[in-house]
């Protein structure tokens, strides 16, 4: 007779929920479950669901995604992942010894969260006077008042990778800039 386990004569390839109760790997693709799909492999293999997603601007429509692989995955200097009216999200990469760039929000807070990497923040209430300093690494969050300037530099030696949100939204919606000078490229351009 058969079991959940095995389907003979095949006894390694099995057709089972493996990610989720639901029968769906949604991360996978995998719905249904591919007839030779290793089971053995993905029980064992805890990485085997982390995949890739397309980095896009998914707003305003809801959207559900693991915000950590995201941040990780995204390699540009800034790209919108989710635009609303009222917030925005926004994946960064900051090469090592680089920069975010000083800057202002003078309407809207700003959250920042350190997934990968370590850096130094800076704030205050001129460019001239950042008399704010703390270290940030893995994990850490920044909070950001309006009005206040910032900047967030990589002191570690590998790509700072973070998110920020933004209230307001900071960016047009669909935002991608490759590398920091295009950033500093369209500030300049459209003014935002």
């Amino acid at each position: 007779m058969y079991n959940f386990y095995t389907t003979y004569p095949y006894p390694y390839y099995v057709n089972i929920p493996i990610c989720n109760p639901y029968n769906m790997c949604y991360a996978c693709g995998m719905y249904p479950y591919s007839y030779w799909f290793n089971a053995s492999m993905h029980m064992h293999n805890p990485d085997f669901c982390k995949h890739s997603i397309k980095l896009k601007d998914y707003g305003p429509e809801p959207f559900v995604f693991n915000i950590e692989e995201a941040t990780k995955q995204n390699n540009t200097f800034r790209t919108a992942l989710w635009t609303g009216d009222n917030l925005q999200l926004t994946l960064m990469s900051i090469d090592v010894g680089d920069d975010i760039g000083l800057e202002v929000h003078p309407e809207g807070d700003q959250f920042i969260r350190i997934e990968e990497g370590q850096g130094l923040v800076k704030m205050g209430d001129s460019k001239d006077k950042l008399n704010f300093q703390a270290k940030v690494y893995d994990d850490y969050a920044i909070m950001i008042p309006a009005g206040k300037w910032h900047n967030v530099i990589n002191t570690g030696d590998k790509p700072l990778k973070l998110y920020a949100l933004y209230a307001p939204p900071e960016h047009p919606r669909d935002t991608v800039h490759k590398t920091k000078a295009d950033a500093e490229a369209a500030e300049e351009n459209y003014g935002y």
